[in-house]
Order: C-alpha cells, then sequence, then structure tokens
C-alpha cells in the first residue's frame, strides 16, 4: 500500500469505529431484556449471556481509533496540538480496548436477578478505572486539536466545535456518575444515568467521526488537485 492509501484507510477506521460503536449500544440497549437505556450505563451491555456483544463493540472501536490516530498524526502534521492530540486519542483507545478486556460490576438492577449491591471485583474495578481514562483523555484531545484549528481558516469553527465537545462529554460524565450514586442510594429512583452518559459518548464519539470525515474530504481534494 502507499502511504496515502495507509493514511486513507486509518481515517476510514475512525468514521466507521465510533459510529459503529454509537448504532451497536443503542440497537442493543432498545433490544436487550431487563436493560434500560435511561437508567443503565453502555459499559452494562458487557453482562449477562449477551454480554459478549458489548465486550466486542468495545474492542473493534479501540483497536479502529487507534489506527485513527495515526492517521490523524499524517493528515494534519505538525503545529500545536498535533503532538497531544493524537497522543491522547491513542490513550482513548487504549482505555475502550481494557474497558472490553475487563467488564464492569453488575449495578442499578441489571443483569435482573442479581443481588443488589452486588460486591466489588477486580474486574469492575479495573473497567471502572478505565472509564475514567476514555472519558478523560477524549475531552483533552478535543481540547488538544482545538489549539490546531484555531487561526486556520480551513478550519473555520472546528476550534469553537471541539471545545464544546469536550466540555460536553466532561459534563455528561460527571452527571452520569452523580445520578449513579444518587440511584443506588436510593435518594433518586431510577435516575436518568444512561441517559445522561449517552449524551457525552454520542457527543464525543461524533466528533471522531465527523473529524475522520472532514480529513477524508480533504485526502480526496489533494488527490484530484494532483
Amino acid at each position: 500500500m502507499t502511504n496515502r492509501q495507509i493514511t486513507r484507510a486509518t481515517l476510514v477506521a475512525g468514521a466507521v469505529g465510533p459510529a459503529l460503536f454509537v448504532l451497536v449500544f443503542l440497537l442493543e440497549g432498545a433490544t436487550r431484556l431487563g436493560y434500560s437505556p435511561w437508567r443503565h450505563q453502555v459499559s452494562q451491555l458487557s453482562l449477562s449471556d449477551q454480554g459478549w456483544e458489548q465486550v466486542a463493540n468495545f474492542l473493534v472501536c479501540g483497536v479502529l481509533v487507534l489506527a485513527f490516530a495515526l492517521g490523524l498524526r499524517r493528515s494534519l502534521g505538525t503545529g500545536k496540538g498535533m503532538t497531544f492530540g493524537p497522543l491522547l486519542l491513542v490513550i482513548f483507545a487504549l482505555g475502550l480496548l481494557v474497558a472490553g478486556l475487563f467488564r464492569a460490576d453488575p449495578a442499578l438492577g441489571y443483569p435482573p436477578g442479581v443481588p443488589m449491591p452486588a460486591p466489588q471485583t477486580a474486574h469492575g474495578t479495573i473497567h471502572g478505572l478505565a472509564g475514567l481514562v476514555v472519558f478523560v483523555s477524549l475531552p483533552a484531545a478535543c481540547f488538544a486539536t482545538a489549539r490546531r484549528f484555531a487561526g486556520d481558516p480551513r478550519w473555520r469553527g472546528w476550534a469553537a466545535y471541539s471545545i464544546l465537545t469536550g466540555l460536553l462529554v466532561l459534563a455528561s460524565f460527571i452527571a452520569s456518575n452523580v445520578a449513579a450514586v444518587l440511584d443506588a442510594t436510593g435518594a433518586v429512583p431510577d435516575a436518568p444515568t444512561g441517559l445522561l452518559q449517552r449524551v457525552g459518548i454520542i457527543a464525543g464519539w461524533a466528533w471522531i467521526t465527523f473529524l475522520a470525515l472532514r480529513l477524508l474530504r480533504d485526502l480526496r481534494a489533494t488527490g484530484a488537485e494532483a
């Protein structure tokens, strides 16, 4: 493969991976018996006898975003944020891989029939730490790449879009965790933990997909000029 073909393949991976991840967890959440997208977190889909589907979803997305991080570096070259931006996406992708390899603990009544509160396991603890890495590294990648977009007329609006996305992902992560605690303690039964988390996931993962699509468009344009 030529360098251009490799770059294109990595950008396609960035466009497909996050979009596929969102599509899969939305379909799973809507069809999984006993699961509530309103109340339950996406990670809980890795539990039950269908849990392998979400495990695979984490792993596939992690591998594809890992490839995209390389494509991002190759496409945007050097400059502000072009060291930390791709590096933070690598960390994000590795967090997804770890989240897939180590499953979350049962919580908030899912899976059905498991006594609550469920005991905390090493797998659940590692998964939780991986989730923290994911929801911190992605906003940080948004902020880092915003530095690259600022002042570049070809990327008008992308600095603001990236910053707003990063803030939304962080706010969603904090809000969903607060809601989970309030639900688990009985202070706010059936709190919208899942809904709050999904807002941030969809926004953040969409940012990666849209960025990859924009870079693919630019790659095609330079090819046409050549």
